[in-house]
């Protein structure tokens, strides 16, 4: 049974897909990189070095052990459920708030980078004596983040290296529940030759 982020969050990624094929008549596409390999991606690259992409169901849980064992805490449920479930590339998406990417896990070793750079994150918030959040999506405003508190699971906006600015959301679910997805064009530019 799904947890409740995952739930929607497969249904957003659903949307997504659905937006692909309305607006670009295929999947996602990116720059093929043989040192980057995901399970994400389908078929072989194209002459132009291009691959298309789809989310998938990770078949076996993320372990965050390590990063709660460094942290010294549990890293709250919706979390683990976000960046556990899927491997994905990021997702462009709007709120009545604005513009901004949901941050996903690529492949394993995406999972190891995004796990230090949570750990960084969380070091500078104890400097600050700053409750513990934890980022999932960069907003088109510079330097703005939306992150999950640790404690309450709130949503939140903030500065990273300062107190969360105000609250945008009650739970993670509820925020990826009223999100619309977006295609951004010129990721896709190479469709069309550029």
């Amino acid at each position: 049974m799904p947890t409740e982020t995952e739930a929607a969050l497969g249904r957003l990624i659903e949307r997504y897909i659905a937006l692909c094929h309305q607006q670009l008549d295929s999947l996602p596409i990116q720059a093929y990189d043989p040192a980057w390999i995901s399970p994400c991606q389908v078929g072989e690259p194209d002459a132009q070095g291009m691959i298309y992409w789809q989310p998938v169901a990770r078949t076996t849980e993320a372990d965050f052990s390590g990063l709660e064992r460094a942290l010294e805490t549990e890293i709250h449920p919706d979390i683990k459920s976000f960046y556990g479930s899927f491997w994905c590339e990021v997702l462009d998406a709007e709120a009545e708030e604005g513009g901004f990417t949901l941050i996903q896990v690529w492949n394993p070793d995406d999972f190891d980078r995004l796990a230090e750079n949570i750990l960084g994150h969380a070091f500078v918030k104890q400097r600050i004596n700053a409750p513990l959040t934890i980022f999932f999506a960069c907003t088109d405003e510079d330097d703005f983040i939306l992150s999950v508190e640790n404690d309450t699971g709130k949503v939140v906006l903030e500065n990273p290296g300062d107190l969360p600015i105000r609250e945008v959301a009650s739970s993670l679910p509820e925020f990826l529940n009223r999100v619309e997805q977006v295609v951004k064009r010129e990721n896709h530019d190479e469709l069309d030759g550029g």
